[in-house]
């Protein structure tokens, strides 16, 4: 029997569309065909409630009408004692999945009525009316009763049926734009190629050496970072970009080593993908530099003050504003 329950199990996870988590739950997820209910992810991971008021509310939206829903019915189908079940109802209550109401019969007797709605975040907003009623009516229900006069020696009233209306078409309903846009890719989508590894435009002597001994004494300073001789031939010439763009080793250790993951199963993978992602820019050249060097510079021209009215103006000596200037002109053309 173990044989088989395991033989299931493992043809029902590969069966599971996707790769499968490293991690967490795994659902195997097989239709139900009869005898099911729809729970809404509202109540199942409702925050607020405890796991007893959410099972309480599942067993009692499982169950028909009519049936009774009592503190002692429920303790009578459910293990939970007679306490736990009131103190979930009143969780529910409170949150508007349960609510007790005492009506008064004829004979004057009080009984109390539970209604359970399933979703009562929906009673908060006005609910539109559902699409059936909008359809005809059957022309069966337009027959109207016809009284034939005694001569025609007819013993009962034959019924003549009508012309039915003409069926009304429902108009289409509005496209509504989706309310979440979807940013995750699904887990069939396509992968996009990896970036291959940084390589140095000549891997030199020099450069290999350094960063051999580079990769083979990462260990001793994080432990979680022990590499074999084929991981460390494969990443030398990552390192060696890095160093060709006059990055220091303990800059380097600290990029690739630091805040890894827990567990961390691939150190290689990992200083792979560091290496690639977070290669830093080369170094501008003696060309460069002297590009840099010959770019135009924005001369600013800085702020001075009047000496008449004390206003600021842009100029590259001290002295009068514009107006003032103008002003000093025209009394000079008129004492002249």
């Amino acid at each position: 029997m173990d044989t088989q329950q395991n033989t299931a199990l493992t043809r029902a996870l590969a069966e599971v569309p996707g790769p499968l988590p490293t991690r967490g739950v795994i659902h195997i997820t097989i239709p139900h065909t009869d005898r099911f209910t729809i729970v809404g992810n509202h109540l199942a991971q409702h925050p607020d409630l405890s796991c007893t008021a959410v099972g309480i509310a599942v067993r009692i939206q499982s169950l028909p009408q009519g049936t009774e829903v009592g503190i002692k019915a429920l303790a009578a189908r459910c293990k939970e004692g007679e306490k736990r079940i009131a103190a979930a109802l009143r969780e529910l209550e409170a949150h508007g999945y349960l609510q007790r109401l005492r009506h008064r019969l004829p004979g004057k007797k009080v009984i109390t009525r539970t209604v359970f709605c399933n979703q009562p975040a929906a009673l908060l907003h006005p609910r539109s009316r559902p699409a059936v009623e909008a359809l005809p009516r059957p022309a069966a229900s337009a027959a109207v009763p016809v009284r034939v006069p005694a001569r025609a020696h007819v013993p009962a009233p034959v019924l003549t049926a009508a012309p039915p209306p003409a069926p009304e078409v429902p108009s289409a309903p509005p496209v509504l734009p989706p309310l979440f846009e979807r940013r995750v890719p699904p887990p069939t989508a396509p992968k996009a190629p990896r970036r291959p590894l940084p390589q140095p435009s000549a891997l030199t002597p020099e450069l290999d050496r350094a960063a051999t001994a580079f990769l083979s004494d990462l260990h001793r300073h994080a432990p979680q970072f022990f590499l074999s001789e084929d991981d460390v031939r494969r990443l030398v010439p990552g390192v060696a970009a890095w160093l060709e763009r006059a990055a220091r080793p303990d800059a380097i250790r600290r990029a690739l080593t630091d805040d890894p993951p827990h567990p961390l199963r691939h150190p290689a993978k990992l200083l792979a993908h560091r290496l690639t992602e977070l290669l830093p820019p080369a170094p501008p050249g003696v060309d460069g530099l002297a590009a840099l060097a010959a770019r135009p510079r924005v001369v600013v021209t800085p702020f001075q003050t009047c000496d008449d009215c004390d206003r600021a103006f842009r100029s590259p000596t001290p002295g009068h504003c514009r107006d003032c200037r103008e002003t000093r002109a025209a009394y000079a053309r008129a004492a002249a």
